[in-house]
């Protein structure tokens, strides 16, 4: 697997990936008609927008050609976190024929030590309270909740709680390929 900074050129493919992750991995607790509502051509021009003006990092995870996971990330978007060393995983989406093979991990671990690269000692997420499953890998991937939680409406009201990992344990001392003691970007 190949993972490299997006372009605007990527956008429908990202646009694919979260889609299909959201319509497969939400059905159940996001409502039916908030993700069938999803079009890709319009989450494929939001995606566009944002790589253009460079309003936040985007990854594409590859494998032979193809488009198999999304990861966004940055500083902590929370008011309640110190911004200067707290990262935080906006987002990690992988194609539905991907799941359990490491794909996530990957993704993971590559963002928390672009995070870590960019002097961030803290990297957060947010996770919808009744997704079990990523509970529970991010869980075993060191993360843990930190008791912050909020209601967000895709669709009716839904319950997130975020989840924090500190970064300076061996666990997230791999090598992603991702430069040591970059200067974060002013």
């Amino acid at each position: 697997m190949e993972i490299r900074r997006a372009v605007p050129g990527d956008a429908p493919a990202l646009a694919k990936v979260v889609i299909d992750a959201w319509r497969s991995a939400y059905r159940g607790f996001v409502p039916d008609a908030h993700l069938d509502s999803m079009d890709y051509e319009e989450r494929a021009q939001r995606f566009r927008d944002s790589l253009t003006r460079n309003a936040q990092e985007t990854y594409l995870a590859e494998e032979n050609g193809q488009a198999l996971g999304v990861l966004t990330l940055g500083t902590c978007r929370d008011a309640d976190v110190d911004q200067d060393s707290t990262g935080e995983i906006w987002g990690i989406y992988l194609a539905p024929g991907h799941w359990r093979k490491g794909h996530g991990t990957s993704l993971c671990r590559f963002g928390e030590q672009f995070l870590k690269a960019r002097g961030y000692r803290i990297s957060t997420m947010w996770v919808f309270a009744s997704n079990d499953s990523a509970r529970r890998f991010y869980e075993s991937m060191g993360y843990a909740p930190d008791g912050a939680a909020r209601t967000i409406t895709p669709g009716a009201p839904l319950e997130v709680v975020r989840y924090r990992r500190t970064l300076t344990d061996p666990e997230s001392e791999h090598d992603c390929g991702l430069a040591r003691n970059k200067p974060r970007p002013e």
